[in-house]
């Protein structure tokens, strides 16, 4: 989930039109957005639904559910934020008896405004934010530097691979344990200087950090955003009334790799078998059989958005 961060706009969310065009809103429609962040995807999908339209909003962050209330409080009609994670979306709707909606949208990954938000811990800016990066922080859940105080050297190799592709992960992972033998891992800094002790500097990117990789990685364990990814998109799915849309932003080749072989299959390309259970073929439409991007327009204003891929489907 990545959005503008201007300081009067950071909740303008990328790819906005394009999400719009898909979703197609209008009077009397229902929608949930399953990430919400700051509510700039759903501002945009609120104002079109007046009169009779409702919009689900779930974030699983507190401060999220905060932020957005306050940029949709114009349309609070229309709206119901819930706080909770985006695979318990058929339990949201079962709760507020919505039989089915007319669009779904997931933007996944971490949002700009959390990114800024050093305390959080997901970004490598400052050196003295805590290892945290879970998106509730209220919950009791495993942080960052638990991962890397706990796990095995061959445990944090997988992790940091599997969720990143990350080539120096072994080396990495090598480093990380070597260094919590003198002193636990609890700040940002201390693993950036693991990274950058373990990856010769021939070896490091220059279009972005050298542990940008090491990070998502972590922040996706933390969260256990791949282990949900493809439970909540069948469950979307299932959520859709006939002639639905289902729209997916996805900022890695991890997440949009799930997407693309999940709407594969459930297009009838693909095997039967879903994460929970036989599903008959041809459930759902392609409407984009390859993703779409941000216009090089946007790419100016919000560099983040250049790696947003949009794909999307229609239910049968």
């Amino acid at each position: 989930m990545s959005e503008v961060t201007d300081s009067a706009s950071y909740h303008i969310p990328v790819m906005r039109d394009e999400v719009v065009a898909h979703l197609k809103p209008g009077p009397g429609k229902v929608y949930v957005d399953c990430t919400l962040g700051a509510g700039g995807h759903s501002l945009a999908i609120a104002s079109q639904i007046r009169p009779g339209g409702r919009l689900i909003g779930i974030d699983r962050d507190p401060e999220a559910i905060a932020e957005a209330g306050r940029n949709l409080a114009d349309y609070s009609d229309v709206v119901t934020l819930v706080q909770a994670r985006f695979d318990a979306i058929h339990d949201v709707l079962e709760t507020l008896t919505i039989p089915s909606v007319d669009g779904v949208l997931f933007d996944l990954g971490v949002s700009s405004h959390q990114l800024d938000a050093a305390y959080r811990g997901f970004s490598f800016r400052d050196p003295d934010a805590p290892l945290d990066m879970r998106m509730n922080q209220s919950q009791g859940d495993v942080t960052a530097a638990d991962l890397l105080n706990d796990l095995t050297e061959g445990e944090l190799t997988a992790l940091i691979r599997d969720n990143s592709d990350e080539h120096w992960a072994a080396r990495i992972a090598k480093f990380v344990v070597e260094r919590r033998k003198t002193e636990p891992f609890t700040r940002v800094g201390q693993l950036v200087e693991a990274v950058h002790a373990a990856m010769p500097a021939a070896a490091r990117p220059d279009d972005k950090h050298a542990a940008t990789r090491t990070f998502q990685a972590l922040r996706i364990a933390v969260n256990e955003e791949l282990t949900m990814l493809g439970h909540a998109l069948e469950s979307a799915v299932d959520c859709l009334g006939q002639g639905g849309v289902l729209v997916v932003l996805s900022f890695h080749s991890l997440e949009d790799r799930i997407v693309k072989q999940l709407f594969s299959r459930l297009a009838g390309r693909g095997g039967g078998e879903g994460p929970y259970g036989q599903r008959p073929t041809s459930t759902v439409e392609l409407l984009t059989k390859k993703p779409e991007y941000a216009g090089a327009a946007e790419i100016d204003r919000n560099p983040r958005s250049r790696s947003v891929r949009l794909r999307s489907v229609r239910r049968l």
